[in-house]
C-alpha cells in the first residue's frame, strides 16, 4: 500500500489505494467540527479523481453542519483568496499540486485564506483520531451552494499589478504549458487581457496530464521546443494547480524555478521597498537581488504558510519559495503562478530587456535536488549524523541546514512525499554535485543501517 501523507501540506495520498471515500468523508467531518461548522469554501484541480473526492468531503462537511460554497474547478490560489472574500470559516481545495496523476489531496484553509499552520493542523488531526466530530440531524442540513466568480477575482487583483495598456503595445509572445491543469483558464484569460500572443499547449482543463505535472527541466520538453521554434518571448510552465511557475528563456533554455521568486522580487524592489521572507531551501540568489536594494531577507521553515505568516509579521513587500511560488501580499498571502507570470512580464516590459538577459544578471550559482526514499522512523537518525559539522553555521529549524561560506546543504523530509530531500548549491556545477553525492550518500548508509 502506498503511503498517506498527513502533514503541513495537508493529507495526500493515492486514489483507490488509500485515499478512499472512508477516509475523505471523516476529514471532511473533522474540519467541519474544526471549523465549528461555518461555511466552507470548497475548490478543486482538473484531477479526474476530482469529483469523487468531492462528493466525499462534502458528505463530511454536510453532516456537520457546515453551509458549503463550491467554487468549482480553479487553481489552489484562486480557492484560497474566496475563502476571506466569501467571509467563510475555512477552505479545503481538493488537489495533490505537484504530485502524479494518481494522486489527490486535500489541503486546508482557515479563514484568512491561508494554509492551517502547524499547530492548527495538530488540532484538526487530534479531532480526527479523536472521533469527537459533530453529526447534525436532518433538519440542521444545507444545500451546497456555487460560486464562479473565483477566476473573474482573481484576474481582476493581478491586473491591478501591471501596466495594461503597456503589455498590450509591447505585445509579447509567450508560450505557456499549464499541463492540463487548473491554471489553464485563467492564465489564458490574463494573457489575453495583456494582449500577448500565446503560443499553447497542454492548456486544456480536462485534467488527463500530458507529463508529470512537476515543472521540472525532465517534463517540459515540449514546452522547450515550441518557446523556441515559435520564437517565443518567454515560456512558463505551471504546476497542475496553479501555485508555482517555472521560466524558459527565448532560447528555449529552462531557466526554471528558482529564476521566478528572484526576479518577481528584483521587479518588486525596483517599486517598493521592505522585507523579503522565502524558506530555508532557496537559492543565495535572492539574497544578493535584496542586498542590491538595501533590504533584508527572512527565512523560515519549507511550507507556504511558514513564509506566509512571516511576511505578516515583518510586513514583507514580496515573499515565497525557490519552488517558483511568489507571493505579493497584495494579491493573497499564498504561492501564486499567475503573480508570478505578471511580475515577470512587467519586468521585461520596464528594463526592455529579454528573459535571457535579465536572468544573467543575477548572481550565478548551480543547485542540485536529490532525494532519498525514508521513513520518518528513522528521520531522526539522518539529522543527528548530519548536524555535527564544525566548518559550517547549522540550521535546525527545518531537519538540517549546513551553510558554508561558498555553498550550502539542506537535508529535510518532504512535507508531500514518503522521502528526504537532499537539496545543494554551490558557486560551481561541479561543487554543487560534489556536496550532493556526499550527503545522499550519508542519508542512505543512515536509511539502511537503521531500517
Amino acid at each position: 500500500m502506498s503511503r498517506l501523507m498527513i502533514g503541513i501540506s495537508g493529507v495526500r495520498g493515492v486514489v483507490g489505494d488509500n485515499l478512499t471515500p472512508e477516509l475523505l468523508v471523516r476529514l471532511g467531518q473533522a474540519f467541519g467540527t474544526y471549523v465549528d461548522s461555518g461555511t466552507v469554501v470548497v475548490g478543486r484541480d482538473t484531477r479526474v479523481s476530482g469529483d469523487m473526492v468531492k462528493h466525499a468531503v462534502f458528505s463530511g462537511l454536510l453532516s456537520a453542519g457546515c453551509r458549503i460554497i463550491d467554487v468549482g474547478v480553479c487553481g489552489t490560489p484562486s480557492a484560497a483568496m474566496m475563502v476571506p472574500a466569501l467571509r467563510a470559516a475555512g477552505g479545503i481545495v481538493i488537489s495533490a499540486s505537484h504530485n502524479p496523476i494518481e494522486w489527490n489531496a486535500l489541503k486546508f484553509f482557515r479563514s484568512d485564506g491561508v494554509y492551517l499552520n502547524a499547530e492548527q493542523g495538530r488540532q484538526l488531526l487530534d479531532i480526527y483520531y479523536g472521533g469527537d466530530v459533530r453529526k447534525v440531524g436532518y433538519d440542521r442540513l444545507h444545500a451546497v451552494a456555487m460560486d464562479n466568480t473565483a477566476v473573474e477575482r482573481h484576474l481582476a487583483k493581478v491586473l491591478q499589478l501591471v501596466d495594461v495598456r503597456g503589455l498590450r503595445r509591447r505585445r509579447f509572445r509567450v508560450a505557456l504549458d499549464c499541463c492540463n491543469g487548473a491554471g489553464s483558464d485563467l492564465a489564458l484569460r490574463f494573457l489575453q487581457h495583456i494582449g500577448a500572443d500565446v503560443a499553447p499547449i497542454h492548456c486544456e482543463m480536462n485534467g488527463l496530464f500530458p507529463h508529470d505535472p512537476e515543472p521540472t527541466f525532465e517534463h517540459i520538453k515540449d514546452l522547450l521546443r515550441v518557446t523556441r521554434r515559435q520564437r517565443c518571448d518567454i515560456g512558463f510552465a505551471q504546476d497542475a494547480d496553479a501555485d508555482r511557475i517555472a521560466i524558459v528563456s527565448e532560447k528555449g533554455r529552462y531557466l526554471g524555478e528558482e529564476y521566478t521568486l528572484c526576479l518577481a522580487t528584483r521587479y518588486t524592489l525596483a517599486h517598493r521597498r521592505g522585507p523579503v521572507v522565502t524558506n530555508l531551501s532557496t537559492t543565495r540568489m535572492l539574497d544578493d537581488v535584496a542586498q542590491a536594494a538595501g533590504v533584508e531577507v527572512v527565512r523560515t521553515p519549507v511550507g507556504e504558510v511558514n513564509v506566509a505568516e512571516r511576511m505578516r509579521e515583518v510586513n514583507a513587500v514580496i515573499g515565497g519559495e525557490g519552488n517558483g511560488g511568489v507571493i505579493e501580499p497584495r494579491v493573497h498571502l499564498g504561492r501564486d503562478a499567475l503573480t508570478g507570470m505578471a511580475l515577470i512580464l512587467q519586468l521585461m516590459l520596464e528594463t526592455g530587456k529579454k528573459i535571457s538577459a535579465l536572468a544573467g544578471e543575477l548572481s550565478r550559482y548551480y543547485m542540485v535536488k536529490e532525494r532519498v526514499e525514508c521513513s520518518k522512523r528513522v528521520l531522526g537518525s539522518v539529522l543527528k549524523a548530519l548536524a555535527d559539522e564544525p566548518s559550517a553555521k547549522v540550521d535546525m529549524r527545518d531537519g538540517v541546514k549546513l551553510d558554508f561560506a561558498d555553498s550550502w546543504v539542506h537535508v529535510r523530509a518532504s512535507n508531500t512525499e514518503p522521502i528526504v530531500r537532499v537539496y545543494t548549491e554551490a558557486r560551481t556545477r561541479s561543487r554543487a554535485r560534489e556536496m550532493a553525492q556526499k550527503y545522499k550518500r550519508l542519508v542512505e548508509r543512515v536509511v539502511a543501517r537503521e531500517q
